[in-house]
């Protein structure tokens, strides 16, 4: 018997593990062989405030202060440039507003990334204060606080069944069996699926596909200072990576929830928008992956009791910010549950609850 059950080994469910081992007994199960398998293990690993709707930045912001200094920061200097072509004028100053960014001479992008096309990059903008994210030294801090709170870590539990009796939830994977006072559904793109295991009204939370490509550094530059850099209208995005670069098509297909990878095609198509973007072509694919992504239906997360469940906790649609907000989204957990007020304000709060789909 313990007083959290937490479904879900990702960044969601292991920072909530964190703050609410500090309120009673809590066991995380994860359906992997290990935790932060599937989104959480392939994240882009960037912080961005002025990333998501507003109510995805009061969580950024919430979370900033952690991110830079809890147990000596996870975040590293980075910085940010949007790119945009002759004819995107309208698109190009519109989207530099929303991001907080400075337009800069298509010169001086190239000063920070020579392969730029000066015939096709015609527009740039530019902010300092990007960051790239350490995703595995943020998750196994938050680990190391909950195990040190005496938290039980499960993997290899894939839940089957979920019931409620005597004020109790029941979990099982068909072998072994778990109870609990409070069920908190971190399942990420499985949260709809284990909502209805419990005999809770599904929310419409709807996994896509988000692809990634590994390539050589292109045109043998060293690539370690470039910045985080984007089209106009997330036609593709590219970040350094351990001297390699990452290029993703930026896409967002509807998916069933599943381990997923990423589609030739797709791939194909924004590597060769990326291409018209710059002078170094693509030769050779390293690696790639894709993850799935998933949202609510207005795009914000989801954190708080069900309505009609109160100890059916959400803590879903993380979208592509799971990481960036998961220290104010853990706290605001924890805060729910003890019964104290919420830091975060009361709109932000009210926008976060799963009473508004009701």
């Amino acid at each position: 018997m313990t007083d959290f059950l937490i479904i879900g080994g990702g960044i969601a469910g292991v920072s909530a593990a964190a703050r609410l081992s500090e309120l009673g007994s809590v066991t995380l199960l994860e359906a992997e062989d290990a935790l932060s398998y599937h989104a959480s293990g392939r994240s882009a690993a960037a912080f961005l405030e002025n990333y998501g709707n507003d109510v995805v930045r009061a969580l950024n912001r919430a979370s900033a202060d952690h991110l830079h200094n809890a147990n000596g920061g996870v975040l590293s200097p980075r910085g940010q440039l949007l790119v945009g072509g002759p004819d995107e004028a309208d698109s190009f100053s519109a989207q530099a507003v929303d991001f907080g960014l400075t337009e800069i001479s298509a010169t001086d992008a190239r000063a920070k990334v020579p392969i730029l096309n000066p015939a096709t990059a015609t527009r740039a903008a530019w902010r300092p204060d990007v960051f790239d994210l350490d995703t595995d030294l943020l998750l196994q801090n938050f680990l190391r606080e909950a195990r040190g709170n005496g938290a039980e870590v499960v993997t290899r539990a894939r839940i089957s069944a979920i019931s409620r009796k005597n004020g109790r939830w029941r979990v099982s994977d068909g072998a072994r069996e778990w109870t609990g006072t409070h069920l908190v559904n971190a399942a990420g793109a499985w949260a709809d699926q284990i909502a209805a295991l419990a005999g809770i009204v599904p929310l419409g939370i709807q996994p896509y596909r988000r692809s990634m490509a590994r390539l050589p550094a292109p045109g043998g530059h060293d690539v370690q200072d470039w910045p985080f850099f984007a089209a106009v209208d997330d036609r593709w995005y590219a970040k350094p990576d351990a001297g390699a670069l990452l290029v993703s098509p930026s896409e967002a297909d509807p998916m069933e929830p599943h381990d997923a990878w990423a589609d030739d095609m797709v791939l194909a198509e924004g590597l060769a928008r990326y291409e018209e973007m710059v002078t170094a072509p693509v030769t050779r694919v390293l690696s790639n992956w894709a993850g799935l992504r998933s949202f609510a239906p207005d795009h914000a997360l989801v954190v708080g009791a069900d309505p009609a469940e109160p100890e059916f906790i959400w803590v879903a649609g993380q979208g592509g910010y799971g990481f960036q907000t998961c220290a104010a989204v853990a706290d605001l957990v924890a805060q729910l549950l003890n019964g104290t007020p919420p830091v975060l304000d009361a709109t932000t709060v009210a926008a976060l609850s799963p009473a508004r789909f009701r």
